[in-house]
């Protein structure tokens, strides 16, 4: 029995439930997945580094199912970077199909709206009246990204280094000029670092 034939069986399929990953999937299960309209959150870099294989993300969007965008912590994907998923999985498909199989557009839609209707948050992920204001800018006045053709498409198509030079959560701005409000970074470096060197002489 398949891992999608089991939770079917336990009643775990419905727009209220998402799975991590989802690599191994074939297409009775991306079906099933699609007609519950279950999501699903992809991880590539992850599943890339441990070898797990590539989720078949383009069937399972074209069949219904609702495709969001995560990244793991560092375990296995140390940088923390969205931004790098993004453009891992505008790529990576590519390769196991064609140059149709992703599009920038889409990918952009799987990290913002369909990340949203994954986690049940209905009032985000899109700008419009009504919605949380939630917004990333960044910034694009770099050498490499100069010839941009579409500089709104740039967490997806150029991928890290990419600074985040405003970020606003509900209307209020967290982030300013690539500031944090509120945050002792200094002593958060001091607090990683004895934390680290704390695991370290653990696993040693």
């Amino acid at each position: 029995i398949s891992a999608v034939d089991y939770a079917e069986r336990n009643d775990w399929l419905g727009d209220d439930v998402w799975f991590a990953h989802l690599v191994q999937c074939d297409a009775n299960a991306i079906a099933k997945l699609g007609a519950t309209r279950t999501g699903v959150a992809h991880c590539p870099s992850s599943n890339s580094r441990l070898g797990s294989g590539v989720a078949p993300i383009p069937a399972m969007a074209q069949a219904g199912v609702r495709v969001s965008i995560g990244v793991d912590g560092s375990a296995a994907a140390e940088s923390g970077s969205l931004v790098n998923e993004l453009l891992l999985t505008w790529l990576l498909h590519r390769t196991r199909g064609d140059a149709t199989s992703t599009d920038a557009n889409s990918v952009s839609e799987w990290a913002t709206v369909g990340g949203a209707q994954v986690l049940g948050f209905e009032a985000l992920g899109v700008l419009a009246p009504g919605k949380l204001a939630d917004l990333v800018l960044y910034d694009l006045n770099s050498p490499r990204l100069l010839g941009l053709w579409q500089p709104e498409l740039a967490p997806v198509v150029c991928g890290e280094p990419l600074t985040a030079k405003h970020v606003m959560v509900n209307g209020r701005w967290r982030l300013r000029d690539g500031a944090i409000s509120g945050l002792d970074f200094a002593a958060l470096q001091r607090d990683t670092g004895k934390a680290l060197d704390y695991l370290r002489r653990v696993a040693a």
